[in-house]
């Protein structure tokens, strides 16, 4: 299914809804506009395995150009709308761009890059260097495509801890009007998506999950209800005014909900929620189950990747009897791999893997990279990066990304664990704990905190906050310095960039 499907039996339907400003996109109107943008894409040259490049704010013309590009046989790179015109060139480069679709709104930006893609369109509000979005459509055709091979998305990695990654899957060999393409095929019976589900995305759409999804909704012929940006108390708005079915969130969004005043929380209409789907990191337990608390049993986690390599999944009542878990297998096996390579016993900590019948992705114009996430025995095992255990029923449990992972006095200490416990204390707004070189212990543990509204970032919070952990977790994982800061620097979707962390801190020597 895709929105050409919908058009014929539900052409009025709102396909997608903007939450703040209210403007609308029917199913017609996506159809037809995407099918324009698809027929002007070819007769500039694109073909099958091209490479359609966006860089957007959230807006309605984002699923126009999504669309366009799958009902096509093109890859959509959407690019993080929040780097500098630097990094955004490098992906719009690195990609292979053939086209190029920016918002007028982010023209600081789109007007700097320094990239070399010939066709160039940018919508609302004319922009230079770029040709006019809504005269291309106007001028295209929409008579219907000889064929419609389906595309695929070629996204790119949030570069916490480096350069950001192209993941770029086989092209799926069906049309777009066929069933079998991933993403669909996965989520929507698990979470019940149909044409009654009213979808509230909160995230920048230029993000795996919330690009995906909002897909996955229009494949299914439901309603998408976008999010400019996130606000907390907005999107509780939003869910009483459109009587929201379904939404996805990550943590941090949970914890901003619930750090609200009860009486602003609780003040709005959520009984029409029937799926709360959360993923991206890892959920502290204590959040989850006040989460629970609040909204019922409807919370429903799983853990995957932008490289759709593997995924678990699990529902409130079983995350009850398993809290902490991220699951069992959704797709693929998992595997949790010590040092030598071999499964290790339920209980250990490795890194973990996800075995399939055969490769799913690479790295875009990185085959070194590609060959460092395959098991060196099994190349169909792969990994990226993350490590957990699995426990004697084979749930799968996360304590972090390799990468982050501490060693202090040879002991290895997962930062995950020490935030976690951090997460809900009424003077913390946030926190990230990194490892830093320590002569004696090889890394000692230092915590970047931003204070509560209220609190006061002195030595007596910081001694507070020490005594805090030393009650509560193991003295050797206690951070040894608490360093405040007005904000700490994660990406719109919540994850930590702490890579710019350990760079501040090597400053401050």
């Amino acid at each position: 299914m895709y929105p050409g499907t919908w058009a014929a039996t539900t052409p009025d339907k709102p396909a997608l809804v903007m939450a703040g400003s209210g403007r609308t996109l029917t199913y017609r109107e996506l159809d037809e506009r995407s099918l324009r943008l698809a027929q002007h894409l070819r007769a500039a040259g694109l073909a099958t395995g091209d490479v359609v490049a966006m860089v957007s704010d959230n807006r309605p013309e984002t699923y126009e150009v999504y669309w366009a590009a799958l009902r096509s046989g093109l890859y959509i790179t959407a690019v993080n709308s929040h780097l500098s015109a630097g990094e955004a060139s490098y992906i719009v480069e690195d990609c292979g761009a053939k086209a190029l679709v920016v918002s007028a709104a982010l023209a600081d930006t789109v007007t700097a890059l320094d990239v070399d893609v010939p066709v160039r369109l940018a919508f609302g509000g004319p922009l230079e260097g770029y040709d006019d979005y809504e005269a291309a459509l106007t001028a295209a055709g929409t008579e219907p495509l000889p064929e419609q091979p389906h595309g695929d998305d070629l996204l790119y990695s949030s570069g916490t801890t480096g350069r950001p990654k192209g993941i770029k899957p086989p092209l799926p060999r069906i049309a777009v009007d066929e069933p079998g393409y991933l993403y669909p095929a996965m989520f929507a019976p698990a979470y019940g998506f149909d044409q009654d589900t009213v979808y509230l995305s909160p995230a920048p759409v230029y993000h795996a999950a919330p690009l995906r999804f909002g897909g996955v909704i229009h494949t299914v012929g439901g309603t998408l209800v976008m999010m400019e940006r996130f606000d907390a108390e907005a999107a509780l708005a939003a869910v009483e005014k459109h009587r929201v079915t379904h939404t996805q969130m990550v943590p941090t969004m949970f914890v901003r909900l619930l750090k609200l005043d009860d009486d602003v929380r609780l003040g709005y209409d959520v009984s029409s929620l029937r799926c709360v789907v959360h993923a991206a990191a890892p959920c502290p337990v204590d959040v989850k189950r006040r989460m629970i608390d609040w909204l019922g049993p409807i919370l429903e986690e799983y853990y995957a990747s932008t490289e759709a390599n593997g995924a678990t999944r699990i529902d409130s009542a079983t995350w009850l009897q398993h809290p902490g878990s991220v699951g069992q297998p959704l797709l693929g096996v998992p595997h949790v791999v010590g040092e030598d390579g071999r499964d290790l016993p339920a209980g250990e900590v490795g890194t973990i893997y996800f075995e399939r019948e055969t490769r799913t992705f690479s790295y875009h114009n990185d085959p070194e990279r590609t060959r460092a996430t395959e098991h060196p025995e099994q190349p169909s095992w792969t990994t990226v990066g993350d490590l957990g255990y699995l426990d004697d029923d084979g749930f799968l449990y996360l304590t972090d990304r390799k990468a982050f992972m501490i060693i202090s006095g040879g002991v290895n200490i997962y930062p995950q664990e020490v935030e976690d416990l951090f997460t809900l204390h009424p003077a913390v707004a946030d926190i990230a704990v990194i490892g830093v070189p320590d002569d004696d212990m090889g890394e000692r543990v230092v915590a970047f905190v931003q204070p509560a509204p209220g609190a006061t970032a002195d030595d007596v919070l910081a001694a507070e906050l020490a005594s805090y952990a030393r009650d509560r977790i193991a003295h050797y994982k206690v951070p040894r310095e608490f360093l405040f800061r007005d904000a700490l620097p994660r990406t719109p979707t919540g994850k930590m960039v702490k890579g710019r962390l350990r760079e501040e801190y090597a400053a401050l020597d």
